[in-house]
């Protein structure tokens, strides 16, 4: 392999020094601050939790014990496995909501950039990133990513037919670009910010500092991203090393600098020799103020301190920082949070004490110091202490071995740990935890799922918001931008206006899609507020076909023309039918009427005639069938008798007379109130 001659570096320009010198300075009084106050916890909270004693662990210079309880390492673990799935329990962990109603009424566009991102970042695994930022986080107090791009080759099988041979096909790989967007987890004690601000935005800039693997450099050299330079191993840092470990691997890699901020625009100018804009200067040039007028969002990355790699305007189109933070539990007016172990250090420091004293006490009773008359002990013999040992002395043993007793060993020191360790929980808000949701509260519709996640959320809410504001909403639109800057074809600038939702959002979009569903319930499938509920229900759920679905709802609740026509005919024709019967019912009322009437006359009749029909049958007795001897009086006594009955007869008729008069009359009655009550109903009365 043909070696580079020192002739083909590009040697560093005054101007690049200047610009180095620029942000060396500020970033070496920032990494000053740092470390001053916050860079000794950080390596200490990281012992604890991963359970490494150092001798500054020590409380008294007598303590031999080196035990550290596993305490905060379990709240650690317990508070972020409960953070992590109320994140991703969900499923989804973040959705994609328009701002704005779309021209055309269809917001499929932004469906399809949720739907391409959900791809992505699944095949670029950020939840598995974003589960170790929320660890740092945890551990350090402060959760921070990179956001980076780059291109991907992807190899896929695939089979071509061979030219001129049926048949015959060729098994080859093909190949592919592929532009991703990933979020890199940074630990604290390798980012620089300017202190005076408390997020990304507000800060003059920001650095991230680390060492890679020389051959990554010289890569990116090839590919034309950094300028070829010179570049020689650095030396080791040991404060950069994501671990602490006994010897650091020293060989082939190199320390890199990478800032994200505001820089003056002469340095960019006077670099790519360009000249001056030829704008009025504000400030002397002698003053403080002139050395920060006119700046300009910059990427500068710098190796071992002194060798200028890249520096370029921020190529980004919306001008954004690649970089996303949130604060485990809010510290107002500084960047860095407070963590699990911060909150867990004074019971943890109470706890590593109680238990070191209880075994350094444990190891003075067990084993004890003894003292002896050296003068009658065997020549040579060897003393030491151990079940089954035989002692040689030259007379009683009582008076040559006198053992030391110190007191024995406290038995509640066990328990009074064990109290430390539940205040440590107390602290930490991780006493009352009962576990994840377990597989019976994941029920079919959800509703156990949800309850769960709700306990979780409002018990983590304060970390949730920082998380959801500071850090997810953040990437989902830093993400999006550079897929749409970088990869417009599989992102199309359609829809630049949006908004993003984290965990908190989708829990209550699924709370209100439950009681929608509820009230569904309540009501039941013939309520007129039916379409309306409908919508809620699908505007708040999370299928892939949502809008298709809002579309096709929409149509239907829209009146059919040809079914209305139908529906009015149908009216009519009813009322129609309605009328007829009506009228036919009243006609046979009438009939009826008019039947009652003319029985009522017959009736009259026959009661006029009755009288003179009695006495015709009257005259036609007393002359029939006479007593020849007694006829006087036999003619006599029927007449009397038939006078009688026709007295008890006109009685009879005229009662049932008056009877029927009154039926008639109340027949009538009823039927004009009939003939009323229907004409009403039938005008509508």
């Amino acid at each position: 392999m043909a070696k580079a001659k020192r002739e083909d570096f590009e040697e560093s320009t005054a101007e690049e020094k200047d610009l180095v010198s620029w942000v060396v300075d500020h970033t070496e009084r920032w990494r000053d601050y740092r470390d001053s106050n916050f860079m000794h916890m950080w390596e200490e909270y990281e012992r604890i939790f991963r359970g490494q004693w150092a001798s500054e662990d020590k409380t008294r210079e007598s303590e031999r014990s080196r035990i550290i309880s596993p305490a905060t390492q379990q709240a650690v673990e317990t508070r972020h496995a409960e953070i992590i799935e109320a994140i991703f329990g969900q499923g989804e962990f973040f959705d994609i909501q328009d701002d704005i109603k779309d021209v055309d009424g269809n917001p499929m566009d932004v469906q399809l950039i949720k739907n391409m991102l959900m791809e992505d970042f699944k095949r670029d695994k950020i939840k598995k990133s974003i589960d170790h930022i929320e660890l740092m986080a945890e551990i350090y107090g402060t959760g921070i990513g990179e956001v980076i791009i780059g291109t991907a080759t992807e190899y896929k099988p695939a089979t071509q037919a061979m030219p001129g041979s049926r048949g015959v096909a060729a098994i080859g790989v093909q190949e592919s670009e592929r532009f991703f967007v990933k979020i890199k987890p940074i630990n604290p004690k390798n980012f620089l910010i300017d202190p005076n601000a408390d997020t990304i935005e507000e800060a003059m800039g920001c650095a991230v500092e680390k060492y890679v693997s020389i051959h990554r450099v010289v890569a990116n050299m090839e590919k034309g991203v950094y300028m070829k330079r010179n570049i020689i191993i650095s030396p080791t840092d040991e404060t950069l090393e994501a671990t602490q470990e006994i010897r650091n691997y020293d060989d082939d890699k190199v320390k890199l600098l990478t800032y994200y901020g505001l820089i003056p625009r002469e340095y960019l100018t006077a670099m790519n020799g360009e000249e001056a804009s030829g704008e009025v200067d504000l400030f002397p040039e002698d003053s403080l103020a002139d050395d920060y007028s006119d700046m300009v969002e910059a990427i500068i990355v710098i190796a071992n301190e002194n060798i200028l790699l890249k520096a370029e305007e921020s190529p980004y189109m919306m001008k954004d920082r690649p970089i996303v933070a949130y604060q485990d539990d809010t510290v107002p007016g500084r960047f860095y949070g407070r963590g699990t172990v911060e909150k867990a250090y004074n019971m943890q420091k109470a706890i590593d004490g109680q238990l070191r004293a209880h075994m350094d006490s444990l190891a003075l009773t067990t084993a004890p110091m003894v003292a002896m008359d050296s003068t009658r002990i065997p020549r040579g013999a060897k003393f030491e202490v151990k079940p089954g040992k035989a002692i040689l002395t030259n007379g009683p043993p009582s008076e040559i071995l006198f053992p030391f007793h110190f007191g024995q060993s406290n038995v509640d020191a066990p328990a009074a740990a064990q109290n430390f360790e539940r205040m440590l929980l107390q602290a930490t808000g991780t006493v009352d935890s009962a576990g994840l949701p377990s597989a019976t509260q994941r029920d079919a519709s959800g509703q156990g799922m949800s309850m769960a996640m709700a306990g979780i959320i409002k018990k983590y809410k304060r970390t949730l918001v920082n998380f959801q504001e500071d850090f997810m909403i953040p990437f989902i639109f830093k993400a999006a931008h550079r897929y749409m800057q970088f990869d417009p074809e599989r992102y199309p600038s359609v829809d630049m206006t949006f908004l993003p939702t984290a965990t908190l959002g989708i829990l209550a979009r699924e709370f209100e899609q439950q009681q929608m569903i509820g009230l569904l319930q309540t009501l039941g499938p013939n309520t007129p507020v039916l379409p309306i509920i409908l919508k809620g229900i699908l505007s708040n759920s999370s299928l892939s076909n949502r809008g298709e679905l809002m579309i096709a709802l929409e149509k239907m609740s829209q009146p059919d023309p040809a079914a209305e026509q139908q529906k009015q005919q149908a009216e009519q024709m009813a009322q129609q039918a309605q009328m007829a019967l009506i009228q036919a019912q009243v006609q046979d009322l009438q009939a009826t009427a008019q039947k009652k009437a003319a029985e009522s006359q017959q009736i009259q009749v026959e009661t006029q005639l009755a009288p003179q029909l009695a006495q015709a049958k009257l005259t036609a007795a007393l002359a029939t069938n006479l007593n020849e001897d007694n006829e006087s009086k036999d003619f006599e006594r029927r007449a009397r008798m038939t006078e009688l009955m026709l007295k008890e007869r006109d009685l009879n008729i005229k009662e049932d007379d008056s009877k029927r008069y009154q039926d008639v009359a109340m027949m009538q009655m009823q039927n004009k109130n009939q003939q009323k009550a229907d004409f009403s109903a039938a005008m509508g009365d």
